[in-house]
C-alpha cells in the first residue's frame, strides 16, 4: 500500500512503479469527488454518492472511508493471476486493510517539504480552501503515517522515489519466497 498526504505524488509514483515493475497490479479506486480539470480520466471510477454507499451496502469493497467529505474506495481487488497488488490509498483505508491483512506492506510516501506539498496542490488547480484544508489533514495523516508503515520514501526525485519503492517490492518479494 501507498499511502501519503495530498501532494505526495502518490498517482504519478503508482503509475510509474507499476510501469516498472512487473506482475505489479494498481487497484483503481472509486470516488465522489468531482474529477480536477487536466486530470486522467482513469485515475479514479468516478461516480455519484448514491453508487458508491450501494456499492458499500453489496460489500463491494476491500477498505472505503470519508475523506474531507467525498467518498474514496478500493473495489475487492481482481488482479491478473500471479500478480501484487498495488493500492494507493489514504491513512483510514490502510487501517482497515491491516486489520484485514496484517501482513500488508505500507509504505508512506512523502513530499520533500511543506512548501513543494503545497506547491503541488496548488497546481491541481483546487481552491484555496481546499488546499489548506488537505495540508491540514496532511500533517495528520504523515504523523499516524509513520506509526503504520513498514517503510518511508520521500519523493523529492519521481525516478529516485520510483527506484526506492521497486527495491522495496522486490526485496518484500523475495521474502515472501524465502519464507518457510
Amino acid at each position: 500500500m501507498l499511502i501519503g498526504p495530498g501532494g505526495a505524488g502518490k498517482g504519478t509514483v503508482a503509475a510509474a512503479l507499476t510501469a516498472r515493475v512487473p506482475d505489479l497490479w494498481l487497484s483503481r479506486s472509486w470516488t465522489t469527488r468531482p474529477r480536477r480539470p487536466g486530470e486522467d480520466p482513469n485515475a479514479y471510477v468516478w461516480v455519484t454518492p448514491e453508487e458508491f454507499r450501494r456499492r458499500v451496502a453489496e460489500g463491494g469493497f476491500f477498505e472505503w472511508a470519508e475523506y474531507l467529505g467525498n467518498l474514496y474506495g478500493t473495489p475487492v481487488p481482481d488482479p491478473p493471476p500471479g500478480s501484487d497488488v498495488l493500492l494507493e490509498i489514504d491513512l483510514q483505508g490502510a487501517e482497515q486493510v491491516v486489520a484485514k491483512r496484517p501482513d500488508a506492506v505500507v509504505i508512506l510516501l512523502l513530499p520533500p517539504s511543506f512548501d513543494v506539498q503545497r506547491a503541488r496542490l496548488v497546481s491541481r488547480g483546487d481552491p484555496d480552501e481546499h488546499v489548506r484544508r488537505r495540508l491540514e489533514k496532511g500533517r495528520e495523516e504523515v504523523v499516524h503515517g509513520h506509526e503504520l508503515a513498514r517503510y518511508e520514501v520521500v519523493n523529492a526525485d519521481l525516478e529516485q522515489a520510483v527506484e526506492e519503492l521497486a527495491g522495496i517490492v522486490c526485496a518484500t518479494r523475495r521474502k515472501d519466497v524465502d519464507a518457510p
